[in-house]
């Protein structure tokens, strides 16, 4: 399995850690989408992601159906993307994609943090150079499915050639350009393709070794950014404890 897909799980580990907190992420996910696109998933190809994500997660039916009637009303909140970037203890790239109605109380929220544990926050952009920004789609294995055929009919819109297949979800992941997300999600629908995941990511491209002191204090410090509701997903580019 590749670098992407061992950095990808111990990520999804931490991020999904606490169910309740989870649901209530994918709620200003569906939020936005709805304001987007509209309360019909059948019409609103990101919210039709966003509930294979939800239903990935366990998310009951009745808590997703829940959050659409609710981002459809008017005193809906207006949730807006936000990501904070900079160094952490040791050295460690800390990168913090957030969905926020108050970007004064969540930068505030997140500068915190940062003193707290000796950290620098940054500006927007300064850490671009070591992540690399992703869609990704988790779609189930077909009978006789060519995978060198399909990457070659998703080429143009950015999808590496290089994948990874999890036997235990019986699922194959790929990654593309986060421009393509809309393409590539109508490819692998209109191909049959049962998708049971799709997102945005960032990946590092130089993971950082650290030492076991050093990875407590950098796992306590993205502990805490995550009790915050608008923090969606916390990446670092230290190296994952399974690839040390």
């Amino acid at each position: 399995m590749g670098r992407a897909f061992e950095y990808r799980k111990a990520a999804k580990l931490k991020r999904w850690g606490h169910m309740a907190r989870a649901f209530t992420k994918i709620g200003k996910q569906i939020a936005i989408a709805v304001k987007a696109g509209g309360p019909e998933p059948e019409n609103n190809p990101t919210l039709r992601a966003i509930i294979a994500n939800a239903k990935r997660e366990n998310m009951p039916k009745d808590n997703i159906e829940r959050a659409i009637k609710n981002a459809s009303g008017k005193d809906q909140s207006d949730y807006k993307p936000m990501t904070y970037e900079g160094y952490g203890p040791h050295g460690v790239a800390v990168f913090v994609d957030t969905l926020t109605d108050n970007t004064t109380r969540t930068v505030g929220d997140v500068r915190s943090v940062f003193n707290k544990f000796g950290g620098n926050l940054g500006t927007m952009g300064s850490l671009a150079f070591l992540f690399d920004h992703k869609c990704v789609f988790s779609f189930k294995k077909k009978d006789g499915l060519d995978m060198d055929e399909l990457i070659l009919d998703l080429i143009d819109y950015g999808v590496e050639d290089e994948y990874d297949i999890d036997d235990e979800e019986d699922s194959i992941t790929i990654y593309g350009d986060p421009k393509s997300f809309g393409e590539i999600q109508k490819h692998l629908e209109e191909n049959d393709f049962e998708v049971v995941g799709a997102e945005f990511t960032y990946i590092p491209n130089d993971l950082k070794d650290v030492t076991p002191e050093q990875r407590e204090s950098i796992d306590k410090m993205v502990e805490k950014l995550e009790e915050f509701d608008d923090v969606q997903t916390v990446y670092t580019n230290m190296k994952p404890e399974e690839a040390s």
